[in-house]
């Protein structure tokens, strides 16, 4: 049987390397994310210099003004519906990260919470007699951290969910809103 004092190292031990898998994980997630960003970004920049271009060669091509405006209306449409695409894209991207991120972070403080209710429950085993009382705060002070860490996670994900259901109302609407008036455009027309 050991003491306390080599369980507690123990202990440490195995919070520090669980601590820095958790870094690890969290930062090899995050690059992750931010790759998929920037491959995003660098992948709308180039369409869009491409595609400027091309509007620009259009453009003055153009043989009169009434010309020259039509087809100005005509390539904003495009544009808009690009940029709202881009929207929801990021949007995805962003959310699929958090969702790792949130995923990775539950399991390890589901592993914590498992590891320190074994700590405590085998330093009860070897406690002196007349600790009951200690022991038994202990047990309750874990519990109501953890109560209270569950309620925040509970919290936390309904607010990044009200935040994307938010988001893709607005870009939805955006959407519906630039839908409408290329259709009176072309109404016009």
């Amino acid at each position: 049987m050991s003491t306390v004092a080599e369980q507690f190292s123990a202990a440490a031990k195995a919070n520090f390397e669980s601590n820095l898998a958790l870094f690890t994980d969290f930062t090899t997630k995050a690059f992750s994310g931010v790759e998929k960003l920037i491959d995003l970004n660098l992948s709308a920049a180039k369409a869009s210099l491409e595609e400027s271009n091309a509007a620009t060669q259009k453009l003055f091509a153009a043989k009169d003004p009434q010309e020259f405006f039509s087809l100005s209306a005509s390539l904003a449409q495009p544009n808009t519906e690009k940029a709202i695409a881009y929207g929801r894209h990021f949007a995805s991207i962003a959310s699929s990260t958090q969702a790792e991120l949130t995923k990775a972070a539950e399991a390890q403080v589901a592993e914590h919470k498992r590891k320190v209710i074994e700590f405590v429950d085998q330093a009860s085993k070897n406690a002196p007699p007349g600790a009951e009382g200690a022991v038994a705060f202990v047990k309750s002070a874990i519990g109501s951290a953890n109560a209270g860490y569950e309620q925040f996670a509970k919290s936390t994900k309904q607010a990044v969910e009200t935040l994307e259901s938010n988001v893709n109302n607005a870009v939805d609407q955006l959407s519906q809103a630039a839908t409408k008036t290329a259709t009176a455009a072309r109404a016009k027309k």
